[in-house]
């Protein structure tokens, strides 16, 4: 099977990491570079109804900020309305997840975009299928990793831990580089304590770890650093 040459595969530590907002991001600065970028999503779950059709926010908001390239369902060729991982979600309602697809999708923007931004479900080792987690597409599509990381406290653990995964999982998975995002802001009620690690996360992620850390995004931020070579990350 044949993909865009060029592609950056976007996971998280976790769920909730804001992989998409960081992804629409990347898609904005790339597009002001001149670059015709592509997004694919293998498959979303947990996805609303519109009448008697399955959107997912997560597909829109990359079709969207990718300028509109081909069509939603190219974005995203798998929806479900269960909150499950996307094998689980399928049966939940009665149906079967094409598992050929999650990788076959991608073929579909070869010749269609100069890189393709990929964004994975949950983190490396979120389950696609019964025995396929979301490393295996990241290492069979072969795009370096962007790792969004939450900025809240442990993150310190769930990065170095998704970072072991990477070069350990199968000969290794290519990392281009971490994002430490804000995902609250900072005089957002938690309902506990104020999260004092935000202040001193970057600082000591950057220390412990071989990849770049590339920049901390704060809370309602916009854009990315310009500074970044962005679509150099995409070179294997």
């Amino acid at each position: 099977m044949s993909y865009p040459r060029r592609g950056i595969f976007v996971t998280g530590t976790n769920t909730d990491v804001g992989k998409t907002y960081v992804a629409a991001l990347l898609c904005q600065v790339l597009r002001d570079e001149g670059v015709r970028v592509g997004v694919y999503k293998p498959a979303a779950s947990g996805c609303q109804r519109i009448g008697t059709e399955l959107v997912s926010d997560d597909a829109v908001a990359l079709w969207e900020a990718a300028g509109r390239p081909l069509d939603l369902p190219r974005v995203c060729p798998q929806l479900f309305a269960a909150p499950l991982a996307p094998h689980l979600a399928a049966r939940h309602e009665g149906r079967e997840l094409d598992e050929s697809l999650l990788l076959d999708g991608a073929a579909a923007w070869r010749g269609q975009c100069d890189l393709l931004i990929v964004e994975g479900a949950g983190g490396l080792m979120s389950p696609m299928g019964d025995e396929i987690y979301v490393a295996d597409l990241a290492y069979e599509l072969g795009y370096p990793l962007l790792v969004v990381a939450a900025n809240e406290l442990g993150v310190i653990n769930q990065t170095l831990q998704t970072l072991i995964t990477a070069a350990t999982f199968r000969d290794g998975l290519q990392v281009a580089g971490v994002i430490l995002n804000d995902v609250h802001a900072k005089d957002a009620d938690t309902g506990g304590e104020a999260d004092v690690s935000v202040d001193s996360n970057f600082a000591e992620i950057q220390q412990r770890i071989v990849p770049p850390l590339l920049c901390h995004i704060g809370w309602g931020e916009r854009s990315l650093p310009a500074s970044i070579r962005w679509s150099e990350l995409a070179e294997r």
